[in-house]
């Protein structure tokens, strides 16, 4: 049956597609949680979500303007992890290693 195998077949494309996805999603929950909650919260998703973002934060910050509030850092995360999700998807179509639809 063809497409059977569209999965393994093309792990290496869907597992950083699929972590670009949750550090894309991560990061909008990091910013939600951020608009209600201090930063030392003892709230454990949101702990979690920091955990899981933290070593991305200091280089946004790097290549954002510091007119830029540190609250607004995580959607500008978010905004380079999906440019960079579309540009995977660009380079890896190109070179014909995508799933294709069946026909």
């Amino acid at each position: 049956m063809p497409g059977q195998d569209i999965w393994w077949s093309y792990l290496f494309f869907h597992l950083p597609n699929y972590a670009f996805s949750v550090l894309f999603w991560t990061l909008i929950g990091r910013f939600m949680f951020a608009c209600f909650l201090p930063p030392d919260s003892p709230n454990y998703i949101y702990r979690w979500f920091r955990r899981l973002t933290d070593w991305l934060m200091p280089p946004v910050a790097f290549i954002t303007p510091s007119s830029v509030p540190p609250l607004a850092l995580a959607p500008v995360a978010a905004f380079w992890v999906a440019v960079a999700r579309v540009a995977f998807f660009v380079a890896l179509h190109a070179a014909g290693l995508t799933p294709r639809a069946a026909q």
